[in-house]
């Protein structure tokens, strides 16, 4: 007899991958001693290698890590991160240069909650295949604190103009939950606390049908910019019976059929030192191996 699957289950929706979280930093250096030797990720070795740009490779996504006036996203963004132990030495080594910055690091029960100079929120987990799936390093995650009564008009306008498929959750705190990629959210929380003017970060999004979204957004006049052929952008989610904005944060959504999607990010294993060097040992795996199999 033929096993029955859930064949839904693996459905994606149209956005097959979160690809990068987009924030300027106003120094690289102090912006290297978090993200790299802090953190333990590393920098992309063959793009945006000057001093004006950083990118940082999470596993399969990424930071952008442009110079400019700070900014901060509203709310946090979720890692994987293996070894608790050794990431919480490593973001204690770097904490004395990183003195009078808004920097800091806290153990919570199920995850390390580390703060980059300038203000922005990571949350670090290690890895569970229950609810991140295989990755031993990655961005499963995004979330955005949006003002109350908003979190239901967003999982409407998701699916409704970008056939994303989103999910509303009310409750103690209200939350929607939007599938942007295999075991990738970004989830829009309500709160009761001020929300802070937007400053212009981003996320990059990767989606297989390609014009309609575009089609739908230029309808109602969201485009923000228009790229390349592979391209473009909007910035407001909105009431789609009212048109009011509901909560404001740049997409630059990508085609499948852009160059660099799903290009090959470098991951180096930060235990990996010249004093206890091994070799084989460089690259970092970002996805669980054949013995945590979970067919």
């Amino acid at each position: 007899m033929q096993h029955k699957f859930d064949r839904a289950a693996e459905d994606l929706g149209n956005s097959i991958h979160l690809e990068h979280v987009n924030v300027q930093v106003p120094d690289q250096r102090l912006a290297a001693l978090f993200y790299v030797s802090g953190l333990g990720l590393t920098r992309d070795p063959y793009l945006m290698t000057s001093d004006d740009n950083m990118w940082i490779n999470v596993g399969r996504s990424q930071f952008h890590l442009p110079t400019g006036e700070a900014q901060v996203l509203r709310g946090h963004t979720g890692l994987v991160i293996s070894n608790r132990k050794a990431l919480l030495d490593r973001l204690a080594s770097v904490a004395p240069r990183l003195a009078g910055t808004k920097f800091s690091f806290q153990e919570h029960n199920g995850y390390v909650e580390a703060t980059c100079p300038w203000g922005n929120r990571l949350r670090c987990y290690e890895p569970d295949a229950d609810r991140f799936g295989r990755i031993t390093l990655g961005i499963p995650y995004v979330e955005f604190d949006v003002p109350v009564g908003h979190a239901r008009g967003i999982a409407a306008f998701y699916p409704n103009v970008m056939g994303m498929p989103a999910h509303f959750k009310d409750g103690e705190a209200n939350i929607t939950s939007v599938q942007v990629g295999k075991n990738q959210t970004m989830l829009f929380r309500e709160t009761d606390r001020p929300v802070a003017d937007y400053d212009g970060h981003h996320v990059q999004i990767y989606i297989t049908n390609f014009s309609g979204p575009h089609r739908a957004l230029a309808e109602r006049k969201l485009i923000f910019s228009e790229d390349n052929p592979y391209q473009y952008r909007f910035r407001d989610i909105v009431d789609l019976a009212s048109g009011k904005c509901l909560f404001t944060i740049e997409h630059e959504v990508r085609s499948a059929t852009h160059p660099m999607f799903l290009r090959p990010l470098v991951n180096r294993n930060p235990a990996q030192t010249n004093r206890t060097f091994a070799e084989g040992h460089d690259q970092w795996l970002w996805a669980m191996g054949p013995n945590q199999y979970d067919g």
